[in-house]
C-alpha cells in the first residue's frame, strides 16, 4: 500500500517500504546504525562492506568529506579546526583534540535518553504557562512504554494535587498539545485515537485517508472478526475502497512510544557531524566514520544476469533492498546537514562564547526555515552528537525555551542557568546569594525572573540553597 508523507526536502512522497526504512535510519543513534547495517549486510548478499580506498557511486553525494574542510588549525588564532574529519584513531570519537580532552571515558558515554525525557525536552520547548507545563509533565509521566495514556483525566487530576488545580477541560487541552509531539501517535488513548492522530498529519490527497479516518474512529475493533468484506458490507462501501484504507491503517505505528528505546548506558558517543570555525565562519561536515561504509556487491550484481530465472528473481529483490539502504543512508546524512548547519548559523554565539550565549530556539523555528516538519527535525537529532571546539555536545544542546528581557529580547533558559552558576561561582562564601537577591541581580541585567523561578534552576542544576552553601573561606 502506498501513502504519502513529508519528506526531508519538504515534498510529498509516497510511503513506501524504501521510505519507511530512510525514517527508521533518520532517528537511529550512530550505534544503533552500526547495528542496523552490520545486520543488513549479514543478511543480503548484494551488500558489502567498503573497502577504505572504495571509490563506489554508492558513496557519490556524501558530504563526510567537503572540500572545504581544512586539515589543521588556521592562521587565525580564534579559529578551531579538527585535525581531520577521518578520526578513527580516535576509539569512540569522544575526543576532538588530544591538547584539550582529558581522555575521560566519562565524557564520551552516551546519555541515556527515555520516551519521557525526549516527551519532557519536547514540552519544555513548548509556548506553555508553567502551570501547563506541570499538566503536561503529569501526562508524560502516566504514559506506558507503548506511549498510550491508560490512566483517565480523573486520576491526572488527582495526581497534580495540591501544588496544581486543574480540572478535566484543562488536562486535555494539554494531552492536545502532547499528541502533536514526535513520534506522531504518542499520548493516545485507545489504538483509534493513535491511528488517528498519524493519520492527521498525512496530505488530504491520500489514497483512503478518509474511509481510513472513519474506521479508526468505529469500527476497527471489529475488522479482526469481520475482516475486509465484512467491514465493507457494514460501511456500505466498495470492496477495493476499504481495502485500501485498511491497508493504509495497517502501515501505522500501532506502538509509538516503542520508537525511542534507551540506550545502553555503557553506549559510547560517536559524533555524527563536525563543526568547526574557518576564517570566522561556522562550517560543518557529516564525519567521516560516523557509520560503517557499504556498497552493492558488483559480483553478485553481475551474477544476475547469468542465473536461473528463480535464483535471479530472488537476488533482485535483495539488490532492491540494498539500493533502498543506500538511499536511506544518504537521505539520512543529507537532512542531519541541513539541521547542523542551520543550528550553528543560530547558536553562533553559543559555540563562541558558551551556555550564556545560547539564544532561545524551537524545533518549529528550525522546521519552518528548512521547510519540513517538526518531527522531522526531532528525529534528526534525537541522540546525535557533532563535535565542536567545545566539545563533543548533543544536538538536543542547541535548543533553549525563552524568557522574555526587559530589553523586548528574549534569554534562553539554558543561558539563565549559566548566568546563575557563574553568580554562585563568584559570592561570598561566608554570604552566599539567595534566590531572591540572584533574582534581584539578573533584573538589574535586564532579565525579570522570578525568585521561584531562579529556585527551580539553581535546583535543576543540583546547587544547594544559599544557607547550606555557607562555608568559611
Amino acid at each position: 500500500m502506498k501513502t504519502r508523507l513529508q519528506t526531508s526536502l519538504g515534498q510529498h512522497l509516497v510511503l513506501t517500504p524504501q521510505l519507511q526504512q530512510a525514517i527508521k535510519l533518520l532517528q537511529m543513534s550512530t550505534t544503533e546504525l552500526e547495528l542496523e547495517i552490520a545486520q543488513a549486510v549479514e543478511s543480503n548478499p548484494l551488500l558489502d562492506w567498503a573497502d577504505s580506498n572504495d571509490n563506489s557511486a554508492a558513496n557519490e553525494g556524501s558530504d563526510s568529506a567537503d572540500a572545504d574542510a581544512p586539515a589543521e588549525r588556521t592562521d587565525n588564532g580564534d579559529d578551531w579546526a579538527p585535525a581531520e574529519l577521518d578520526w578513527s584513531a580516535a576509539g569512540s570519537g569522544g575526543s576532538f583534540d588530544d591538547d584539550d580532552d582529558t581522555g575521560s571515558a566519562a565524557e564520551r558515554v552516551a546519555e541515556t535518553e527515555t520516551l519521557a525525557d525526549h516527551l519532557l525536552w519536547q514540552l519544555h520547548l513548548s509556548h506553555l504557562s508553567m502551570h501547563d507545563r506541570s499538566i503536561g509533565a503529569a501526562l508524560i509521566d502516566a504514559l506506558d512504554d507503548d506511549g498510550y495514556l491508560r490512566e483517565p483525566l480523573a486520576t491526572i487530576a488527582e495526581t497534580l494535587l495540591p501544588a496544581v488545580h486543574a480540572d478535566e477541560d484543562e488536562i486535555l487541552a494539554v494531552l492536545h498539545r502532547i499528541q502533536r509531539f514526535d513520534p506522531v501517535g504518542i499520548a493516545a488513548r485507545t489504538l483509534g485515537e493513535c491511528l488517528q492522530l498519524q493519520l492527521d498529519v498525512l496530505p488530504a490527497d491520500t489514497p483512503g485517508l478518509a474511509l481510513a479516518r472513519q474506521i479508526a474512529a468505529g469500527p476497527l475493533e471489529r475488522l479482526p472478526r469481520s475482516g475486509v468484506a465484512g467491514l465493507a458490507h457494514e460501511l456500505k462501501q466498495p470492496l477495493d475502497e476499504v481495502d485500501t484504507a485498511v491497508a493504509l491503517l495497517r502501515s501505522l505505528d500501532p506502538r509509538p512510544g516503542t520508537q525511542i528505546a534507551p540506550l545502553s548506558q555503557d553506549t559510547y558517543v560517536v559524533p555524527d557531524v563536525v563543526v568547526w570555525r574557518q576564517n570566522g565562519i561556522w562550517r560543518a561536515a557529516l564525519a567521516a566514520h560516523a557509520g560503517p561504509k557499504v556498497v552493492i556487491h558488483r559480483g553478485y550484481e553481475q551474477l544476475i544476469r547469468r542465473c536461473g530465472e528463480a535464483d535471479a528473481g530472488y537476488l533482485r529483490g535483495q539488490l532492491q533492498e540494498a539500493r533502498w539502504l543506500l538511499k536511506g543512508l544518504q537521505q539520512r546524512g543529507e537532512t542531519l546537514l541541513r539541521v547542523v548547519r542551520s543550528l550553528i548559523l543560530q547558536q553562533a554565539g553559543f559555540l563562541e562564547f558558551g551556555e550564556q550565549a545560547l539564544r532561545p530556539l524551537t524545533l518549529r523555528e528550525i522546521a519552518a526555515e528548512l521547510g519540513l516538519h517538526e518531527s522531522t527535525v526531532s528525529r534528526a537529532i534525537a541522540r546525535k552528537h557533532v563535535r565542536t571546539p567545545r566539545g563533543t555536545l548533543p544536538l538536543r544542546a542547541f535548543f533553549a525555551s525563552g524568557i522574555d528581557t526587559e530589553g523586548g529580547g528574549e534569554a534562553s533558559s539554558t543561558a539563565i542557568q549559566a548566568m546563575i552558576r557563574r553568580l554562585i561561582d563568584d559570592e561570598n562564601p561566608r554570604k552566599p546569594l539567595s534566590d531572591a537577591k540572584l533574582a534581584d541581580l539578573l533584573k538589574s541585567s535586564g532579565i525579570p525572573v522570578a525568585r521561584r523561578t531562579v529556585a527551580k534552576y539553581r535546583e535543576a542544576m543540583n546547587i544547594s540553597a544559599s544557607h547550606e552553601r555557607v562555608r568559611i573561606a
